[in-house]
């Protein structure tokens, strides 16, 4: 799982994009931005080098008294222009080539800015609470009962997400300003300024104590899931043997031991009902808790 949570309203390409940036993100966080595009003007001043280099060495031919001056400079002259030619061209389409996709991944991070949220960014409390609310968020997601439509899949697909974006945007709010809080704190040696901020310390722990309530509701309907996830494998379990009852009760008739394995054979069947019971009451109860995440 990717330490990046990105707002559900990004377009899935553009959110994969980002999600699969990370360590673009990091860099970006330690300031780093691409080279700026070479211009035009440098592009040009090199073919007008290369251009008066050329007509150097062409007036140096035209010029030279003996033919063998002339011919050893028609060599080198052949040797050093397309050598130069590489020099030039090359460099500029190495230097394209290697900056254009992380120019291009740049430029949309940037677009993006505001639209999701590093868990490098967040402070050791809040980097806590949003694992929880990913690990929450995971276990409903991937469960059995969810995939197989048994709970409000389609519900589960908008809300999950939203609910795990809002509490990543009010946790990088909180980090952020908690940080600004506790700097300025550091060099407090007023107490007028500590009256002051201390109320403001207790919005900060309010804050928290909310975005601790959404999470521990989100752990609440996971926790539900997890329930119904093991009826409905247990169910589908007790289901597979009674399947096969006929022919566990072929055997023990043939070998006369119908006394012994008869009753176990029959509380099998009972197992299973009160299972399937077992695994609606589940059901019923990972909705009821879902109903606490509906806004």
């Amino acid at each position: 799982m990717a330490d990046v949570v990105v707002d559900p309203d990004v377009p899935e390409d553009d959110a994969q994009l980002i999600t699969e940036s990370e360590h673009l993100l990091i860099r970006m966080r330690r300031g780093w931005a691409p080279d700026p595009l070479p211009s035009r003007a440098s592009g040009k001043a090199g073919r007008v080098a290369l251009a008066a280099i050329t007509l150097m060495v062409l007036s140096l031919l035209l010029s030279g008294p003996h033919t063998y001056r002339a011919g050893g400079l028609l060599l080198l002259s052949l040797i050093a222009i397309p050598v130069l030619l590489v020099i030039f061209l090359r460099k500029d389409l190495d230097e394209d080539e290697e900056t254009a996709v992380d120019r291009e991944t740049y430029e949309q991070l940037r677009w993006y800015e505001g639209r999701y949220v590093l868990a490098a960014d967040l402070d050791e409390s809040s980097r806590r609470l949003l694992a929880r609310a990913r690990r929450a968020v995971a276990t409903v997601t991937h469960s059995a009962v969810n995939v197989e439509g048994l709970l409000d899949d389609v519900r589960n697909a908008v809300m999950l997400p939203a609910q795990e974006w809002e509490i990543a945007r009010l946790l990088a709010k909180l980090s952020a300003l908690r940080t600004k809080h506790r700097e300025t704190m550091s060099e407090v040696n007023s107490p007028e300024v500590a009256a002051v901020a201390e109320p403001l310390a207790r919005a900060l722990d309010s804050s928290e104590e909310a975005v601790v309530a959404r999470v521990e509701a989100l752990e609440r309907y996971a926790a539900n899931v997890a329930d119904a996830e093991r009826a409905y494998r247990a169910h589908h379990q007790i289901e597979e043997l009674r399947s096969r009852i006929h022919q566990y009760e072929e055997l023990v008739s043939e070998s006369g031991a119908d006394g012994f394995a008869v009753p176990e054979i029959t509380r099998l069947a009972e197992d299973a009902d009160q299972l399937e019971r077992a695994l609606r009451r589940s059901v019923r109860s990972a909705h009821e808790a879902f109903r606490y995440l509906d806004p």
